[in-house]
């Protein structure tokens, strides 16, 4: 792309807005922004820090102050690079728990926003079209059945050799879902001017290529 684009994927979790971002990135040439990786970050450093959840100063504290850098598939933390460890349940439960924390995402946004300052994007998390970059260019709201959502995370630990229990995800995604879209600060709704793709009974590709026909209609079809 010859212009400065700024792409926004929100959605709930497991409706498959990483991957089908990290794609639209990739057809793009621009840089992808895995937000929700880092509020995973700062769950995994608070956790590795025996901090608990009554300890929302400290985690706070912990966003404000520590410089992390998104590498391709992970992120990049004191000296440590972090992929699959920022995938597993006790993560994503606690990183929802932390996202809900006022300064915690402020500190993250900032972060967020400063990237976007510099360059074309591809971001995908919870509130990129309606908090963090409301002034996005293309706005898309990703969504799926809380029961397929919860079939993708099963193949997905599946695949990586660990014994996913099918129903206990369907509560955890249910039980992330009510913490994302009834937090205070910043919940998780579709922005007004956010298309709405249900994906599940789509490909990846299809949802990709939706994408990517919004982007060239956006940009005036120059690539």
């Amino acid at each position: 792309m010859n212009s400065h684009l700024l792409v926004a994927i929100d959605g709930p979790a497991g409706a498959g807005k990483s991957t089908v971002a990290r794609r639209v990135a990739k057809r793009l040439e621009i840089p992808y922004v895995d937000t929700g990786s880092m509020y995973r970050t700062i769950a995994w450093l608070a956790l590795m820090e025996r901090l608990t959840a009554d300890q929302e100063a400290e985690i706070s504290e912990l966003a404000l102050s520590t410089p992390m850098t998104l590498v391709e598939g992970g992120v990049k933390v004191r000296d440590i690079v972090l992929k699959d460890e920022l995938r597993t349940s006790e993560i994503s439960n606690f990183a929802s728990t932390i996202a809900a924390m006022p300064k915690v995402r402020e500190a993250l946004v900032r972060k967020q926003q400063e990237i976007a300052q510099l360059q074309s994007v591809v971001m995908d998390g919870r509130d990129i079209g309606t908090h963090v970059l409301p002034q996005a260019h293309v706005k898309v709201f990703l969504t799926a059945s809380i029961e397929e959502r919860a079939r993708r995370r099963f193949e997905e630990l599946k695949g990586k050799n660990q014994s996913p229990d099918y129903e206990k995800l369907l509560q955890e995604i249910r039980r992330r879902d009510e913490n994302d879209r009834n937090r205070v600060f910043s919940p998780l709704r579709q922005a007004e001017d956010a298309i709405l793709i249900d994906s599940t009974d789509q490909t990846i590709e299809e949802m990709v290529e939706t994408i990517l026909e919004l982007c060239c209609t956006k940009m005036g079809g120059a690539e």
